[in-house]
């Protein structure tokens, strides 16, 4: 059987458009190839900054051919008394393309069709291929999109398509470009073009002649092994970063190190300024010592071979110089301000227009710091406050309104300068985080509430606003900075009511025109949660059901409500699981829909007690649930989950044998009352309604 290859080569795609892309190629390629019928041995896909490539193996010459019975109108209808074709059976045997001889009936269980027998498939593979290769380029989604040529769209213009089967020419277009047997190489060191005459010389000639490594894992493990021997051979060791590695990877057909330097009087600058300006300025690995200092070197990866009067490299380090001169400059500017008069800048800096300026911010801050160590009763109050209404005075320094990435981490470091303690310091470099799903939290219980502080503030400032994220727009990242105090909570094991820190935030906002009522707006923010919460958990692999279980009885305190998600789960695994879910949601169904003006608020009366099944209830419920409340106290969920076990043989019995709508109505009343009684001890724990089983 023959091979098959798809190369579509581009202008420059962005790194970050790779490794989605890649795996989206080979996946719809494999998708359209098996609604076609056509197998395959094996299919594999691979990008660069110019091409995106897939490789098919032993693709089938022809579809598989298989025989269907499609089925028409009932016989009743399709046929007339002398069976001969009514006006519907005509139009089956002409919409399937058959003459009216060919139909047969098909006897089913709800009796004779018309049908007809077809033989699909066993067209081709050149004939079938050049619509597989446009649908599933066509198909490829991008972050961002271009527009040329009659307002096609791609992530970047299309400059070439290469399609062989073999030796067999797979003709298509998109948009201004037809296929062909034509590639194209490293834009330097192989342009090309060249021809390709068979489909498995289509890799030799991409390495060879064309001078480019299609595979990634290859080109990353080429810059991290060379630059690991050009740093030791000065003496030092790279500073591990894959995600630098990842990106030089996508940066780059042909990668290879060189080893740069830099005066050494740039190493008073700090290691974070250092690391921002090679690693994220300039692509650039940076280089530690034996006793893991900052070297005056740095690896930079370049598309191309060294030349041997070293230009290139000496254009690098012109670049990083100019940058480091810039920090240089920055920093010694910054050491020579005071946070009296950063603060004071804050004054005229807005934070959200309707919200006032980030000077109201800090001091918002500090007293929500202060709220928050008085709730959690931790000892350092006055550090923390102290953080939380200095942590936003780097923003008008001169070094993050270059490196605007290195916000918070520059206020550390200058507090730290300015002569405040550990602490303070550390909370202030630490206040961002974390900054998505994966990044790390503060490592410090002072960092983690100004984190908290800062978060919050943000999140209802714009809810209050009617800010809300909409779709896949984020604008303010609201659900990155609600991830992260989850995150930080229950990471920390803080003891927080979610609703009480919420009002509490938004009555420290003075004088702003909200443009949501607080009310909903707080209703809003916390039904937020409530998702965030949910997309949380199940990314631990909780099951669905239960976290919709545990959220609907209550998560204003986050932690609590994760031990109760742990406790149902281990009560899910129970045998009796499903038995108690079925009576207690009996229960909640009778109070919902038969509880209407009845007074719930009272208990209910054991002496109106009559059936023996209602009196063994009530001695149940004194008995096992005797402790329920210390149980409550000490949050030992699953005990209380085995009580509510060992409770259901008593309800079940009472459901078979008492009558609670009875027509006595004290009677009816007292039963209800019982019954509220049991729902209200449940519904702490979870909501039964929400299990589905």
């Amino acid at each position: 059987m023959p091979d098959f290859v798809l190369e579509v080569g581009f202008e420059e795609m962005p790194a970050r458009f790779l490794k989605a892309l890649t795996h989206d190629f080979r996946q719809s390629l494999m998708q359209e190839l098996e609604s076609q019928m056509l197998d395959c041995e094996n299919i594999q896909a691979w990008a660069t900054p110019r091409r995106l490539s897939a490789y098919v193996f032993q693709v089938a010459q022809y579809q598989i051919r298989k025989e269907d019975v499609i089925t028409g109108p009932p016989v009743a209808i399709g046929l007339d008394q002398e069976n001969r074709p009514t006006k519907a059976g005509l139009g089956f045997a002409r919409s399937q393309q058959v003459d009216v001889q060919e139909l047969m009936i098909q006897d089913t269980e709800k009796g004779g069709y018309l049908a007809v027998k077809k033989t699909v498939g066993g067209r081709p593979a050149r004939e079938i291929l050049p619509q597989v290769c446009e649908k599933v380029i066509i198909s490829l989604g991008f972050p961002k999109k271009m527009r040329w040529w009659d307002r096609f769209t791609f992530g970047r213009p299309v400059r070439w398509i290469l399609a062989k089967m073999d030796g067999l020419n797979i003709e298509f277009q998109i948009a201004d470009t037809k296929s062909g047997n034509i590639t194209y190489g490293h834009r330097v060191l192989g342009p090309g073009p060249y021809r390709v005459d068979q489909a498995a010389d289509y890799f030799r000639i991409v390495r060879d002649q064309a001078q480019v490594i299609l595979n990634f894992q290859e080109r990353k493990d080429i810059i991290l092994k060379e630059s690991a021997n050009l740093a030791r051979a000065e003496g030092g060791s790279i500073i591990a970063n894959d995600r630098l590695a990842d990106e030089n990877a996508n940066l780059t057909e042909f990668p290879v190190p060189i080893m740069g330097s830099f005066d050494s009087m740039y190493l008073e600058l700090p290691r974070e300024v250092l690391l921002t300006s090679m690693e994220s300025h300039q692509k650039s690995f940076g280089v530690l010592d034996g006793q893991g200092r900052i070297m005056p070197n740095f690896v930079a990866v370049i598309n191309n071979r060294p030349d041997p009067g070293g230009i290139i490299k000496k254009g690098w380090e012109r670049v990083l110089k100019a940058r480091l001169e810039d920090a240089r400059f920055f920093w010694n500017v910054d050491k020579s301000t005071s946070f009296d008069q950063w603060m004071q800048k804050l004054e005229k800096v807005v934070f959200l227009a309707p919200l006032g300026s980030m000077g109201e911010k800090s001091r918002r801050l500090e007293r929500i710091c202060g709220f928050l160590c008085d709730k959690l009763q931790l000892p350092d109050k006055k550090d923390i406050q102290t953080a939380g209404r200095i942590c936003k005075a780097d923003l008008v320094s001169e070094m993050v309104g270059e490196f605007a990435d290195l916000q918070g981490i520059m206020g550390g470091i200058y507090a730290s300068h300015a002569g405040y303690n550990d602490k303070v310091a550390r909370a202030v470099y630490q206040h961002y985080l974390p900054l998505g799903p994966e990044s790390d939290l503060p490592s410090t219980t002072e960092g983690a509430i100004v984190s908290l502080a800062d978060k919050v503030d943000n999140l209802v400032g714009c809810f209050g606003l009617d800010m809300l994220p909409s779709g896949a727009a984020d604008p303010y990242a609201l659900r990155r900075q609600s991830l992260g105090m989850i995150r930080i909570v229950l990471g920390r094991g803080l003891r927080l009511d979610m609703e009480n820190l919420i009002s509490f935030t938004a009555r420290n906002y003075e004088g702003v025109d909200w443009k949501q009522d607080p009310e909903q707006a707080l209703e809003k923010l916390l039904h937020f949660f409530s998702i965030r919460l949910k997309t949380y958990w199940q990314g631990q692999g909780y099951e669905g059901k239960l976290v919709d279980a545990v959220l609907h009885s209550g998560f204003s305190d986050m932690y609590a409500a994760e031990k109760r998600l742990q406790a149902i789960l281990d009560f899910s695994l129970d045998e009796n699981f499903e038995a108690a879910v079925l009576t207690y949601k009996r229960v909640d169904n009778i109070i919902r829909k038969q509880a209407q003006g009845v007074d719930l608020s009272l208990d209910y009366q054991p002496g109106l007690l009559q059936e023996e099944q209602e009196i063994n209830l009530d001695r149940a419920i004194k008995e096992i649930m005797s402790d329920w409340e210390d149980l409550w106290q000490k949050e030992d969920f699953r005990a209380l989950f085995a009580k509510l076990n060992a409770l259901r043989p008593s309800v079940d019995a009472f459901f078979d044998h008492v009558m609670v709508m009875c027509d006595d109505e004290k009677l009816r009343q007292n039963r209800l009352r019982l019954l509220n009684y049991l729902s209200l001890k449940f519904k702490k724990l979870a909501d039964f309604s929400a299990l589905q089983v």
